[in-house]
């Protein structure tokens, strides 16, 4: 198979398009949507439908990045979309409302896939790679010696009074208007305190906000080198299409080496 329509399921937005495979590249345009709310399974329903018809990709396989921990296809939390997500089985329900095979992944670990494939992390051979994605909370994507660590959910570290993303996440910064300069620190913070606990070789910032990575950068700090993602805000939906293609070839994801 060498495209696959890829969907990247946020918070705020779905995002699709056809991916190449082989290139880890978009090979037609973006197209978003709002995510509906209230965000549950039915209301995706006709947008994932219309997104299909967009892509003129019906009854075929589509790959999904979730905001969520997800095992064997059921989504086991839900803390930034709907509560009645959590024990959800999303391949089962979806494939029945679509007509298709379908694949789901968490989003952070679809971003973290395209990113070691085909962004900063190519070229990494060895050693503990973190890829942060920047949004509406923080997710992450761990790899060892190019290996994924699955379902890791680092922007609910517990930090000061609440969790690592209500403190630093992307959305904190929009909501409260805050300046680079203000944002920036707080960043660096979780930045530091990820880096102390997991002792990564580098760490890699996705997510929207990664395109304006050189209005903050000079605020982080870590000993470890620290960088923008080369895919930006595309890295789910390839990640999301590379997931489908690599449980194709029966990959287990738990033990992806990319």
């Amino acid at each position: 198979m060498q495209r696959i329509l890829g969907i990247d399921i946020g918070a705020t937005g779905i995002k699709g398009a056809m991916v190449d495979l082989q290139k880890g590249e978009l090979c037609t345009e973006r197209i978003k949507y709002s995510t509906p709310k209230p965000a549950t399974a039915e209301a995706f329903v006709p947008v994932i439908k219309q997104l299909i018809t967009d892509f003129n990709w019906e009854g075929q396989p589509i790959g999904f990045g979730f905001p969520a921990i997800i095992k064997n296809g059921t989504a086991h939390s839900a803390a930034n979309i709907d509560k009645s997500f959590l024990g959800f089985n999303l391949k089962e329900y979806y494939d029945a409302q679509l007509g298709c095979e379908t694949f789901f992944i968490n989003d952070a670990d679809a971003a973290g896939i395209a990113e070691m494939e085909f962004g900063k992390g190519k070229d990494i051979k060895d050693g503990v790679v973190i890829l942060l994605t920047l949004g509406t909370g923080i997710g992450s994507a761990v790899f060892n010696d190019r290996v994924l660590l699955p379902n890791t959910e680092f922007g609910h570290l517990k930090w000061k009074d609440s969790i690592a993303e209500k403190y630093a996440a992307n959305s904190v910064r929009e909501n409260n208007d805050m300046k680079w300069k203000e944002w920036g620190p707080r960043l660096n913070e979780i930045v530091k305190h990820i880096e102390f606990i997991f002792s990564p070789d580098l760490i890699i910032l996705g997510g929207g906000v990664s395109k304006k990575f050189d209005k903050y950068k000079e605020y982080l700090n870590p000993s470890c080198e620290i960088t923008a993602a080369t895919l930006r805000n595309n890295a789910g939906i390839i990640g999301a299409a590379m997931g489908y293609e690599l449980l194709s070839r029966k990959i287990d994801l738990s033990d992806a080496v990319v």
